[in-house]
Order: C-alpha cells, then structure tokens, then sequence
C-alpha cells in the first residue's frame, strides 16, 4: 500500500470512529498502535488524551499539531459524534507527514502533537502544559477550508483566525401571571433590550467583529405564566485580541445597565475563550516556499483569513517566541465546516501531507 492509500485508510478509521472532546480514548489508542506499526517513540498522558510522537535527531524541534475531536451534533435526525470540522481530515495529513518523513535523514527533530478538545477551547493548553511545545522553534497546524475560502488543489500557507469567546447568563426576575404583568419582572422583556444593545455596539467598519444571541430559555409549558427567569447565551467574534477585550467590556458594561434598568438579577460567566491568530511572517514564508515546491505556483493561494477561530493559537499566545503558522488547504469543501453533511474532495489529503512534509523538512 503507498502513503497516498494508507492516508486515506487513516481518514477512514477517524471518520467513522469520531470522539467528542475530552473522550478521544479510542483516537488516542488508535495512533498509538499506528507509531508502534511505524516503530515511531510517543509519549502518552494518565490524566488526558492525546499523544506526542517525535522523529529526527538533533537540538532543533520544529512541530505539527493535529486536533482529534469531534462535535456533538444531530446527523439524520440522531445526536451523535460527528467529525464535521475536518479533524479526522487533520490527523490524516500529519500522519501522512510522518509517513513521508520517518525513513528520511534528518538534521533535526519533528514532533507530531495530537491534541485533545480543540472544539472546547483548551486543548491546547492542556498539551502546552504537558510540554508539547517545550524546545519547539517553529510549529505549524493544518486544516481543510470551504470552497468559499479555497478550491480544491489551492493551498494556503497559513489561516488568520479571529478571536472567539461565549458568554452564558442567567436573569432572575419575578414571576407574573399573563393578566398581571405589573406584578412580575419579565424576563423575556429583559433579554428582548440585551438583544436590542447588542445591534448597537459599534466599532470602526474597518474591523471584523459580531457579537449575538445563541441561545435563550425562558418559560415553561403553562402560557398564562409571564417567566421571571431565563438563561441566555452570547457568542462573540473578533479578528483581533486587542477588539475581542473592547468588545466583551461593552458587552459587561451594557448588561449592567440593563440589570439596573429592569431592576432584575443578570449574571455571567465567560467561557472557551480562544485567541486570534498571531502568524509568524517566517513561519508562512516557510510554508510558501513548501506549497510551491511540492504543487507548483500556481496552486500557492494567499494566507486566508476567517471570523473562524481555532486554539491552535494558544501556542503563541503562552509562547510568544514560537514561530507558528495554520496551512489551509482547499478541498471544495461544501455545505461548510460544522454543517452535519460536511464532504470534500479526499485528494486533497495527500496534497496536504505532501506539503506539511516538505515545510517540517524544510524549516
């Protein structure tokens, strides 16, 4: 079997075996099994999955992130794991990397980092502190793009995240019934004036940004009940960190006026924050030179940028001196990322190992 066949055997088992984050322990078993076949040395952690493979010799490490989970979203009308986000895709490719590179004479060495929980938000930060990143140079990601983004055969060498941060709420108002509403203190008039503030949060139309309502609970089955409680949830977007801290004061700032106004009880915690992207110029360069080596000028596509976000950046964030760029590759991927039917063109798995092997190589 040639790498190219047995790329697309790997996809096939990580796709039809997906794991929700934090519980990739059949994942995380099965590239184990596949360094022992390779005879590749890894590492593995009692407290968390993942793992961390290296090959090479020498004082340089230079790095390939591959993230493991899947998510947890309805497939024909069932609830199920689901690899809509490409990280079977993912693994595919950074095993294929190693597949190019295991038997080659290397200078320096290549770790491979399968991460748990990239969907969670802080996956990364699990692995960083678990020394993923410890000697490491130069580290680099690799993740399909929808074919809005990119064509099939097109390869990018590095995708500028933005910043993404949730909210969850809780409104603790009065009860009232439906003929009485002088009684109650109404939570839905209370989360109709947070979505009313949201729409009035302005920044400069240069920046990239969305802040918005993803969830709301309130009531229950008895329609003459006017509920004095719900819960809400925000999802904020930024393509700067700097924004991100402006845009969730304002948000901080607005709900406080609106708790006073309604004489209401809001509270609030912020979750799964993941940063923007911060892309080492030298990094991408690297990744460039790779892609055009491997499939030609003409197939190198500019760095792309997405209001999507990624934990891959928390790699620099924790380790500002590290040199990391995201390598998107296109693959006509439809309906979107996430979209339950998610399908794209699996040649472009090999074009994304062979590229990944040359930047690792190269670096």
């Amino acid at each position: 079997m040639d790498h190219k066949e047995k790329i697309q055997e790997f996809f096939n088992h990580f796709h039809a075996h997906p794991e929700v984050s934090w519980q990739e322990v059949e994942t995380t078993k099965k590239l184990a099994g596949i360094m022992d076949g390779l005879q590749v040395p890894y590492r593995m952690f009692d407290d968390v999955t993942g793992l961390i493979a290296e090959i090479g010799e020498g004082q340089e490490v230079v790095a390939v992130r591959a993230d493991m989970d899947a998510l947890w979203q309805e497939v024909g009308g069932k609830f199920q794991a689901n690899h809509s986000c490409g990280h079977d895709a993912n693994m595919a490719m950074v095993l294929g990397a190693l597949l190019y590179l295991k038997d080659e004479a290397l200078s320096k060495r290549i770790r491979f980092i399968f991460q748990p929980a990239e969907e969670k938000g802080n996956g990364a930060l699990a692995m960083i502190e678990r020394g993923a990143a410890e000697e490491v140079t130069h580290l680099y990601g690799v993740h399909l793009r929808p074919i809005e983004e990119m064509p099939f055969g097109k390869v990018a060498p590095a995708i500028y995240h933005g910043s993404a941060i949730f909210l969850k709420g809780k409104i603790s108002g009065v009860d009232a019934h439906g003929a009485r509403p002088q009684q109650g203190k109404n939570a839905i008039d209370v989360i109709a004036a947070i979505h009313q503030f949201l729409k009035s949060i302005y920044f400069s139309p240069f920046d990239s940004y969305s802040v918005k309502l993803t969830n709301i609970q309130a009531g229950g089955d008895s329609l003459n009940i006017i509920p004095g409680n719900a819960a809400f949830a925000l999802d904020l977007r930024s393509q700067s960190n700097a924004l991100m801290k402006e845009l969730q004061q304002r948000v901080e700032e607005g709900l406080a006026s609106i708790r006073t106004l309604y004489g209401v009880g809001i509270e609030w915690e912020w979750q799964d924050y993941t940063p923007a992207a911060e892309v080492s110029i030298d990094a991408l360069a690297i990744a460039d030179a790779a892609i055009r080596s491997v499939i030609g000028d003409a197939n190198a596509a500019p760095a792309v940028e997405t209001t999507g976000a990624d934990d891959f950046h928390f790699y620099t964030i924790e380790k500002p001196e590290l040199k990391a760029a995201m390598i998107g590759v296109g693959a006509d991927l439809s309906p979107g990322l996430h979209h339950s039917d998610m399908a794209f063109n699996h040649a472009a798995l090999d074009i994304g190992a062979r590229v990944l092997a040359e930047t690792l190589k190269t670096t």
